[in-house]
């Protein structure tokens, strides 16, 4: 019993020391975490496997960095907490242009989390809960994520058992094509993928020279017609532009900078 707690002990500091390796380096490649610490590549990469699970590392380019659980454990998201400062009011500004419900997704290692939502004031509206995770192949803001996701989530994210969420989610191999068009187009519209009767229309934000998050606004098919559409594509285009804008640049000021003078 003694011997395998010991066992147990120094299995636990062996994948703590990989992952503070990762944390530190910043990127760093299974062959030199396991030259630094002189354990078997074998074991390091079966380390990696279940720190890439929890999403406290993620696989990019034969490389592995810190995971968005990591980075926001660590209070290093700095992105990130800048979207949860500036969302609210690009999400309002969007609802109020288009009449339905806006939100504000990232992507959290295979999946979408809802980080900011601005609702619409129908009491026939799409909704999501602060902090829901969403699949990333269903639905325009997630799947926008997935679009411009490492080749290693997006191999992750068609290796997962459940795939439908409703009669109108897109087959694997139908996303995968759409994938380069979504890049190509820079706007996605989907239909009933994740609510029956619902429409999306979602934009990526780019911050730094990525993606850090998609802008989308929802509602119900019944009322969201093509004129809507444009509109919707207008409005989350403009508010893109100002957020991305704030992002690249700390000291701007989302309030006025993009604004057309009065």
């Amino acid at each position: 019993m003694g011997q395998g707690a010991d066992t147990s002990g120094a299995s636990f500091l062996r994948g703590l020391s990989v992952l503070i390796t990762v944390a530190e380096s910043g990127e760093a490649r299974a062959d030199s975490i396991a030259t630094e610490l002189g354990i078997p590549l074998s074991t390091v990469y079966r380390y990696l496997r279940t720190l890439r699970e929890l999403d406290l590392v993620e696989e990019r380019d034969r490389s592995y960095v810190p995971g968005w659980r990591l980075l926001e454990l660590a209070g290093l998201d700095a992105t990130r907490t800048r979207l949860v400062e500036l969302g609210h009011s690009v999400l309002r500004e969007i609802s109020q242009a288009t009449g339905e419900t806006a939100v504000l997704t990232v992507r959290a290692g295979t999946r979408a989390l809802c980080l900011r939502q601005v609702e619409s004031h129908h009491p026939m509206r799409m909704a999501f809960r602060l902090g829901q995770l969403l699949p990333l192949y269903a639905g325009a803001g997630q799947r926008m994520l997935l679009a411009y996701a490492p080749a290693a989530v997006v191999q992750r994210v068609f290796e997962q058992p459940q795939w439908q969420t409703t009669d109108r989610t897109l087959p694997p191999a139908a996303i995968l094509r759409e994938l380069e068009q979504i890049r190509r187009s820079g706007y996605l519209v989907t239909h009933g993928e994740l609510s029956e009767g619902a429409v999306a229309v979602a934009i990526p934000v780019f911050a730094g020279g990525e993606v850090v998050c998609s802008l989308t606004v929802a509602g119900p098919e019944i009322r969201c017609g093509p004129a809507w559409l444009s509109q919707a594509r207008a409005s989350l285009a403009a508010a893109g532009r100002r957020l991305a804008e704030v992002l690249d640049d700390p000291g701007c000021d989302s309030s006025t900078r993009g604004r057309p003078p009065a």
